[in-house]
C-alpha cells in the first residue's frame, strides 16, 4: 500500500480551500496544517493512502499529459458517493471531463467521474461495486 503522495501546488490557501470543501466527500479529513504542508488522512480511522499538499518552489504549470502523476483517483463506497463528489466538484467551480457514468472499458464494475482541481490536477471519484 502507498503511505502517501504529496503533490506541490503553486496557490496553497487556494489547494487548501478547494480540499478542504472536497476531500469529506471522498472519505478524507485534514489532520495536519502548517505553512509549508497539508495533510489529509482517510477519515473515520479506516486505512488508506495519506495526501499532503506542499508549496511548489520552482514555476512553471502542471500537466497530467507530461511525465509524472497523471489523475489521482479515490475509491468510494457506492454510486451515490460517486455522484456527491462530482455535485461538490461542480459547485466549487470544478473543470469536469466525465459525468459520472459507467466505464466498459475498465474492469467491471466501473462508475466513475473524472474533473480537474484549480491547479489543473486530473481527480476521480471511483466505486467498483454494483451498489449505492
Amino acid at each position: 500500500m502507498i503511505g502517501h503522495i504529496g503533490i506541490n501546488v503553486p496557490d496553497m490557501r487556494a489547494a487548501k480551500d478547494y480540499y478542504d470543501a472536497l476531500l469529506p466527500y471522498l472519505g478524507y479529513k485534514e489532520f495536519f496544517n502548517s505553512e509549508e504542508e497539508i495533510g489529509y488522512m482517510p477519515a473515520d480511522d479506516k486505512p488508506g493512502t495519506y495526501l499532503f499538499l506542499y508549496p511548489s518552489q520552482e514555476p512553471g504549470g502542471y500537466s497530467r499529459h507530461r511525465t509524472g502523476l497523471q489523475h489521482l483517483a479515490f475509491a468510494v463506497r457506492g454510486r451515490s458517493a460517486v455522484e456527491q463528489a462530482h455535485a461538490q466538484a461542480v459547485a466549487l467551480g470544478s473543470e469536469v471531463l466525465h459525468e459520472p457514468k459507467e466505464f466498459p472499458e475498465y474492469p467491471p464494475p466501473y462508475y466513475a467521474a473524472f474533473w480537474l482541481d484549480p491547479h489543473g490536477v486530473m481527480l476521480e471519484a471511483v466505486c467498483h461495486y454494483d451498489r449505492d
